[in-house]
């Protein structure tokens, strides 16, 4: 039971994310998980979205190198050791695991998003100028 995920190569510049997420925004494609990976010349941007067709149509019109690949969804709940319990089972199954990463965390309206940025300042300044809610540690902990 495979879900599949979409694999974007990127220039590692300004604006090239994004880019990408503004094709995926205007074609109704909605970001379900999310990893980014970097080098000095380009980044590996991992996705799952709703409809990863689309997706994939629409990047690869735009110039985008698509790759798919099949990976697995596990639940697991939100308690310490639960992860874990969960990479404990493939290590005794000698199951080796290359990476992973997290759905974006939900409430009732909205996602939580982590930024690596050069600037935290200016990019906080930056945000909370056009109305958005910083995530605080209290809003961490409260997850």
């Amino acid at each position: 039971m495979a879900i599949k995920q979409l694999t974007v190569f990127v220039e590692n510049k300004q604006g090239a994310l994004v880019s990408i997420t503004d094709t995926l925004s205007k074609h109704d494609i909605n970001i379900r998980a999310l990893s980014i990976a970097e080098t000095q010349d380009f980044g590996i941007l991992r996705l799952i979205v709703n409809d990863e067709k689309t997706a994939e149509r629409i990047l690869s019109e735009e110039g985008y190198l698509i790759k798919i690949t099949e990976v697995v969804g596990v639940k697991i709940g939100d308690a310490p050791g639960k992860l874990s319990a969960a990479l404990k089972v493939l290590d005794e199954n000698k199951i080796n695991m290359e990476y992973l990463y997290a759905f974006m965390a939900r409430t009732e309206k909205h996602a939580y998003v982590v930024l690596r940025v050069e600037d935290n300042k200016t990019a906080e300044k930056a945000l909370e100028n056009a109305g958005f809610h910083l995530i605080t540690d209290a809003d961490i902990c409260k997850l």
